[in-house]
């Protein structure tokens, strides 16, 4: 690999154009404009959280794992629709109204640009969850106590995604098994305990080869092919810019009907489609035909609001919320939605060749 590509130069731009692709995977990290802090107390985090949920949700954002400090925040987060920009700039901009009305500021909170750099899986994603883990008790006087006070205090830490990782907190939008399904085994049990010694291993010795792989490059967190081939892209993204062209805007083909999602969602709920649009006590059916049209549909929560006849995008995000939540726990509604977005993801694939 050539040294412009491992640093990321080589792309002609001093600022490099964001690179979104689907199934991209990315270390995304936002700041306080000047190190100012981001949360005055536990209420901001527990906002900002709620409004990470209810994003990810609309924009069918996968998150592996978070964790907020004092001036910053960091994300692990995987984008299937390549559109990390339009969630990013729905969070970031919720975030900061609410912030400056209830602390009666104005103007900016966050630093400029968020950071955002692509990761490789297995391995390195691995190594980056840690990483961001650990973030809590790397830092100030905390680094220098003695190891049992670390672990404690690691474990005791409530603004990150590391109790979900061990089954002591739940924060439903946070997926949790593809990585664990990495320490092997079959049982979750299992593969909680090997995280945990995974993560901990590193407090009392930091992984060295990790941290110099994150810091190597501009581009990104992984290998030389890796690397290489994120070099590439970033080459083209700068081109198609200088064309003025906007690479979101071909993925408008890459999305299914209303009409063909709620007729395959109808079906595999057991009614009729139109009866998606009837008000039932405790019913799934809105929530999940409300999930398939976000995700294969691109359609907004106010837009899902009048197809489904709820009320209001707040009301879609909310039946939203409560779905994820209940997916954790429900088996049975959990494979039957499993089950309807594989045939959904079939269709809008096969669409697309």
């Amino acid at each position: 690999m050539t040294e412009g590509a491992r640093k990321g130069y080589g792309v002609g731009m001093a600022r490099l154009a964001r690179v979104e692709y689907e199934g991209a995977i990315y270390h995304v990290t936002v700041r306080g404009n000047n190190r100012r802090e981001l949360f005055v107390d536990d209420r901001d985090r527990g906002r900002f959280l709620k409004r990470l949920g209810e994003t990810a949700e609309e924009f069918d954002i996968r998150i592996y794992a978070f964790c907020l400090m004092i001036n910053h925040v960091h994300l692990v987060i995987e984008t299937p629709q390549a559109n990390l920009r339009h969630f990013m700039h729905k969070l970031e901009t919720a975030y900061t109204i609410y912030y400056n009305k209830r602390h009666r500021e104005s103007g900016h909170l966050m630093q400029g640009r968020y950071g955002a750099k692509a990761v490789e899986g297995d391995s390195y994603l691995l190594s980056l969850t840690r990483y961001v883990h650990l973030n809590p008790v790397y830092v100030g006087a905390m680094a220098r106590k003695p190891l049992a006070d670390r672990v404690k205090a690691l474990r005791a830490y409530p603004w990150n995604s590391y109790r979900n990782y061990w089954g002591k907190t739940a924060w439903a939008f946070v997926q949790t098994r593809p990585l664990l399904a990495m320490m092997g085994g079959r049982r979750v049990g299992h593969q909680r305990v090997q995280f945990r010694r995974f993560v901990e291993a590193a407090l009392a010795e930091k992984d060295q080869e990790f941290l110099e792989i994150y810091t190597e490059s501009r581009l990104g967190i992984g290998g030389e092919e890796f690397l290489e081939e994120l070099g590439d892209r970033y080459t083209e993204s700068a081109q198609r810019r200088k064309k003025s062209e906007d690479v979101a805007l071909r993925r408008k083909g890459r999305r299914l009907t209303s009409d063909r999602i709620v007729a395959v969602a109808c079906r595999h709920l057991g009614v009729k489609p139109g009866d998606e649009r009837c008000r039932r006590r405790d019913s799934w059916i809105r929530p999940v035909v409300a999930r398939m049209l976000s995700r294969y549909g691109g359609l907004s929560q106010r837009a899902i609001a009048v197809r489904l006849a709820v009320g209001t995008g707040k009301s879609v995000s909310e039946q939203l919320q409560r779905l994820s939540a209940t997916l954790e726990e429900d088996r049975s509604l959990r494979s039957l939605v499993t089950a309807l977005e594989s045939e959904l993801e079939n269709e809008r694939n096969a669409a697309n060749h």
